[in-house]
C-alpha cells in the first residue's frame, strides 16, 4: 500500500520532476502533488509524495535535507481534516 508523505519548506522553484527525482533515490514514487495558491497559481512551498516502497527510508534520509538552501520538512502525511468554508465564498 502506498504511503503519503508531506514535504514542507520546499523552494518555490522546485518542480514535480525535481521532487520526484529526489525521492526516487529511495524507492518507487507513485505521485507528486505540489500545492499552488488557488488564486495566484504560485507555489505554496509544500506538497505531497506517494511512494509504494521506500517511504520510511525517504522520510529518514530527506528530513532536514538541503534543497536550494532550504531544509526540507519531511514526514508521514496526516489524514486530511474538514475545514470551514473560506470567508470570501460566503
Amino acid at each position: 500500500m502506498a504511503k503519503r508523505i508531506y514535504v514542507g519548506n520546499l523552494p518555490f522553484s522546485a518542480s514535480d520532476d525535481d521532487v520526484r527525482a529526489l525521492f526516487s533515490e529511495h524507492g518507487t514514487v507513485d505521485a507528486v502533488n505540489l500545492i499552488t495558491d488557488r488564486d495566484t497559481g504560485r507555489p505554496r512551498g509544500f506538497g505531497f509524495v506517494e511512494m509504494s516502497d521506500g517511504a520510511d527510508e525517504a522520510i529518514q534520509a530527506l528530513h532536514q535535507h538541503q534543497m536550494d538552501g532550504r531544509a526540507l520538512n519531511v514526514n508521514e502525511a496526516r489524514p486530511r481534516t474538514e475545514r470551514a468554508p473560506r470567508r470570501d465564498s460566503w
